[in-house]
């Protein structure tokens, strides 16, 4: 980037840091301001996230149902992030579809032997070690 401003004859204004302009009829303090900005941010993904899953079936024509439903998609999602966090890696920031597509659809096998249980999963699985970390998190009393 620098040598594309020195090629074109131009000094970047700030070759170190970059600045953005906040706008905000927020009476708080800066930092306030922003960190109340990102809250706000991870809220929206929380229901981004909802929404591209089980709320994508509301709304029903029954109140009661709907209720229902929302109580279990909140429920699913704190689980869903749950696991997650469970998981480690790059799966704790990960969304929910993410989650449940590599981590909770196991392509594995759980079986029984000697009053323990073992996990079975695929020998090239890529989110072997992710899985373990799991399982060894639940199990572990």
């Amino acid at each position: 980037n620098t040598a594309k401003l020195a090629d074109a004859a131009q000094q970047g204004l700030f070759t170190v840091w970059r600045y953005h302009a906040i706008f905000t009829n927020n009476p708080a303090e800066l930092v306030t301001a922003e960190l109340q900005h990102r809250g706000h941010a991870i809220v929206e993904q929380v229901i981004a996230d909802l929404k591209a899953g089980p709320l994508a079936h509301l709304p029903s024509g029954r109140f009661q149902a709907n209720a229902a439903w929302l109580v279990a998609a909140t429920i699913a999602f704190n689980l869903t992030r749950a696991i997650g966090v469970a998981a480690g890696g790059k799966f704790t920031k990960a969304e929910g579809a993410t989650v449940r597509a590599r981590i909770i659809n196991a392509p594995a096998r759980v079986s029984r032997s000697g009053r323990r249980q073992r996990l079975h999963p695929p020998a090239q699985w890529l989110w072997a070690n992710h899985w373990g970390t799991l399982w060894t998190a639940v199990m572990t009393p």
